[in-house]
């Protein structure tokens, strides 16, 4: 990540203010998803192991996804974003990173994932959470 990373509000006002210029469009892109992952290991002081144990993610497979030998669906990016402990904007910062769609509240099932992370909510609690109003939870999708 860089020092100043460009905000995606900044970069659409300077975009709208008719500025453009390759500096401008580096800053705002962020590196290779596996690259990704392990500088925020680094900055969090995380091991991927903890990281992966804490997602609910097999340990086979989240070793393939912080080697950029897999390529994680939506579901377990979010799942990754607990395993880190991250806030909303982090959150949505590494589903960006992971070339995904961002938790949008207009999306019941989002909505849900957005309040569990707004309320630090773990995963399990998110669960259970989206069995009560009759959602899919985060990991019941085959790996």
């Amino acid at each position: 990540m860089s020092k100043r990373e460009l905000k995606t509000d900044d970069l659409l006002k300077e975009l709208i203010s008719g500025r453009l210029d390759k500096k401008m469009l580096d800053e705002a892109s962020l590196p290779p998803f596996p690259e990704y992952l392990n500088n925020l290991c680094r900055e969090l002081e995380m091991k991927r192991e903890h990281v992966i144990r804490r997602s609910g993610i097999t340990r086979t497979y989240g070793h393939q996804i912080f080697n950029g030998t897999r390529r994680p669906a939506r579901d377990k990016v979010i799942q990754l974003a607990f395993g880190f402990g991250l806030d909303l904007e982090k959150t949505q910062e590494l589903l960006r990173a992971a070339r995904k769609s961002m938790l949008y509240p207009r999306i019941k099932r989002d909505a849900v994932i957005l309040y569990s992370i707004e309320h630090g909510l773990g995963l399990n609690e998110t669960g259970e959470l989206l069995a009560e109003f009759g959602m899919e939870a985060l990991c019941t999708q085959a790996e």
